[in-house]
């Protein structure tokens, strides 16, 4: 381990300058480290003799006595100027430092005269180039402008705003611009303020709204939105994100200006200036982008470390800004060039050597840069080298014994032998990276590795290290020899019979199959001794059709893979197609197109007969329901009609006759009208027999009279056989009360009618 004091090192590094023509200019380098430290200069890349003009100082610093911009050669003193330092562990650079030459140009924007209505906004301008940024100052009848006046803004771009105008405000105007390499006026306008305030409405109107402006992280940005309109337009921002401004480092300007000072990165975006009538949603609206760069910092310092001889060494640098930075790797202050040995990853953040020796002991500096500047970072690689190490293992040989193996052989070291506990064989693809490099560990008095499950046809190079409990030798030479190649494994067969004089063979590509350059397709009755073919198919085939067979016997197909070495073993396969034919004559094809209309007229029938069923299902219910209920109330008159008083014989023949002719008129109605008895009509003919009329309303079923006496018999019977039927016709005895039956009902019809 090193101190950091030990560590060549950058205290003070150039820095970015802008230079005055004709004044001298110093460019500071610091270092620290083991002495002795010997420190150049570089601009654009080219060493810096001393002379008069330009000559290092004992502190290492640069000094430049007369600065210009463009000499007489042609030749100029702006550029990228950085220090070297070097002692006896290597080289480091700094930082590029960016010099020019301080300037101003002409103005190429002057302020306009205009003429504006008491209360209303004046508006001035003036811009103008150089470097550094001249600071422009306003003035008013050849007087500074007043800056206490709340009413005057003045802009850091080189705008003068005026609000709430009046009278006195008239003059004339024009700015001055100032800075390290000149100063400059310009051009005079005269501004009128003109008549007294307009009472009239004005709809709010944005006069100038924000610019794109592009910063660096702790800079001051303004941004400028001046409005008008009568009411006096509200001015308020946001950012079209959606995302807070925040209050921390903002203020406003006038009526309107926003300003954001020391700014970060987090306050790049579009801004939205918006003017507001007062009290309504009436608005105008003006955007402007935010960019704010940051100059590359490191977030990762790659760190100085010691590896023995043969090991790896990695070293990580990780950086930040905005916009991000690109990462250039050194060594002793010369771009690092990638070998096999040395790899860049990870957008170059990580670097790696593989297999380090004396020649790889350097300083390697990490240079991140972006348009807001560059850093650099530097560590030390040393290389541990102990005294009296074994020297290379000697005579290494590499010997093909199979496809996928080689018999790899060494003699030991010629010096410093003793201490040696072991070999290690390195090995590797000859195609691939370093760090797909693999070892073998070998024991100290073995000689030769057989080195196992490689790849067919394939390069591979070896070498040995001797290694002892202080170190590892240096590297053996390496030696490269390659696999031999062995023919494609056997390849998955697969039969298909697809009719009676055709079979379709199929096959899966598989990498176990290994390096093939395609198939050959055999294939035979069994009791033939000659195959049909070979057939020969493309690698990226899987399946063949093999037709125009006998269905009558047994066929032997038979399948293998091939490649510049040789055929591969075959995979058989017996298929017979007996059993196809057989089935077809069993069972014919079916005709699918009649099968399928049969399927659908014979589902149309069960649906239409499945309606029907339900429809009568709910029809017998119905019958039933109102059929039930016919026989409750038939059962009640009859009841009633038992408890009623007997009348004579008399009496009821004739109440019989003529309630068997009315039933018989009103049976012939039904017959023609379809409609059932008229209960007005029963209601009628009996006025006088309340316990008759309750009983003629809940008829539902008719009374047969069909008793071999003069009694009438009554019974109960379904509605459509409603009758009343006398056999013989009595001679009818005197009523008590001298009357006939015939005066007791119309004559309707003869009395033994029925």
């Amino acid at each position: 381990d090193f101190g950091r004091s030990s560590e060549l090192a950058f205290v003070v590094e150039p820095s970015d300058d802008i230079a005055v023509q004709e004044q001298p200019l110093i460019l500071y380098c610091q270092v620290e480290g083991i002495q002795p430290i010997t420190i150049t200069w570089r601009k654009n890349g080219v060493m810096i003799v001393d002379s008069e003009n330009a000559f290092m100082l004992a502190n290492g610093s640069l000094y430049v006595s007369r600065f210009q911009r463009v000499r007489g050669d042609g030749s100029s003193d702006e550029g990228e100027y950085d220090c070297m330092a070097q002692n006896h562990y290597g080289l480091v650079v700094s930082r590029k430092a960016k010099i020019q030459a301080a300037t101003m140009s002409d103005f190429h924007i002057h302020p306009q005269n205009a003429v504006v209505e008491e209360g209303g906004v004046a508006r001035f301008q003036c811009q103008i180039h150089g470097l550094p940024e001249p600071v422009i100052l306003w003035h008013k009848n050849s007087m500074p402008v007043n800056t206490d006046n709340e009413r005057y803004t003045l802009l850091p771009k080189g705008v003068l705003q005026i609000t709430g105008l009046r009278a006195e405000d008239s003059g004339i105007f024009h700015c001055v611009a100032t800075n390290i390499a000149n100063v400059k006026f310009s051009r005079e306008a005269r501004l009128t303020v003109s008549g007294s305030h307009s009472t009239v409405y004005k709809d709010p109107m944005i006069l100038v709204g924000p610019e794109n402006l592009t910063l660096t992280v702790h800079q001051t940005a303004v941004l400028e939105c001046i409005a008008t309109g009568n009411p006096r337009p509200i001015v308020s921002w946001s950012r079209l994100d959606g995302r807070p401004i925040g209050v921390e480092g903002i203020q406003v300007l006038g009526t309107g200006n926003l300003m954001i000072s020391d700014l970060t990165v987090q306050h790049s975006g579009i801004y939205v200036c918006a003017a507001n009538k007062p009290g309504t949603r009436v608005r105008r609206t003006a955007q402007g982008s935010l960019v704010v760069q940051a100059p590359a910092e490191f977030v990762q310092h790659p760190q100085s470390i010691s590896r023995p001889v043969g090991t790896t060494a990695i070293f990580t640098c990780v950086a930040q800004g905005e916009p991000p930075p690109q990462i250039t790797w050194l060594r002793n202050g010369q771009i690092l060039e990638t070998s096999d040995h040395i790899k860049l990853k990870n957008n170059n953040s990580t670097l790696s050597i593989y297999g380090i020796n004396q020649a790889d002991e350097a300083i390697y500096q990490c240079l991140a840069e972006n348009s807001a500047g560059s850093t650099q970072a530097s560590a030390r690689l040393t290389v541990l080298w102990a005294d009296g190490l074994p020297s290379p293992p000697q005579g290494v040989r590499a010997e093909t014994v199979s496809a996928t193996t080689i018999q790899v052989s060494w003699e030991k070291p010629l010096q410093n032998t003793k201490e040696i506990i072991g070999y290690v064989l390195h090995i590797r693809k000859a195609a691939d990276p370093v760090e797909m490099e693999y070892q073998e560990a070998v024991s100290k008095s073995t000689f030769q590795q057989l080195v196992t499950d490689l790849e067919p046809s394939t390069s591979y190079s070896f070498y040995i290290k001797a290694y002892t409990s202080r170190g590892a030798s240096k590297a053996s030479e390496v030696t490269v020899v390659s696999t031999l190649g062995e023919v494609p494994a056997m390849p998955s067969l697969f039969i298909k019979v697809i009719n009676s004089t055709t079979v379709q063979a199929t096959w899966e590509p598989s990498i176990k199959l290994g390096q093939h350059e395609g198939f050959k397709l055999y294939y035979r009755k069994v009791h033939l001794s000659q195959y049909t073919g070979p057939v020969l198919l493309a690698s990226n085939v899987t399946a063949y059709n093999i037709t125009h067979l006998d269905a009558s016997v047994v066929y032997e197909v038979k399948l293998l893979a091939y490649n510049q070495h040789g055929d591969g073993n075959s995979t058989v396969r017996f298929v017979s197609l007996r059993e196809t034919v057989e089935r077809t004559v069993l069972n014919p094809p079916c005709d699918c197109m009649k099968d399928e209309q049969n399927n659908k007229t014979s589902t149309t029938g069960i649906i239409i007969g499945i309606h029907i069923g339900i429809t009568c299902i709910i029809f017998c219910i119905l019958f039933l329901m109102f059929g039930y209920r016919g026989r409750l109330l038939m059962c009640k008159n009859v009841q009633e009609q038992l408890s009623t008083p007997q009348i004579p014989r008399s009496q009821r023949s004739a109440t019989g006759l003529v309630l068997n002719g009315a039933t018989r008129r009103d049976r012939d109605e039904r017959d023609l009208n379809g409609k059932q008895l008229d209960m007005n009509e029963l209601e009628r003919l009996f006025p006088a027999s309340p316990s008759q009329e309750q009983q003629e309303k809940g008829i539902t079923s008719a009374h047969s009279l069909s008793a071999p006496h003069d009694e009438t018999q009554i019974s109960t019977l379904p509605l459509d056989e409603f009758s009343i039927v006398e056999e013989q016709p009595d001679p009818l005895p005197k009523n008590p009360h001298g009357s006939s039956p015939a005066a007791l009902a119309p004559d309707h019809s003869p009395a033994n009618e029925g």
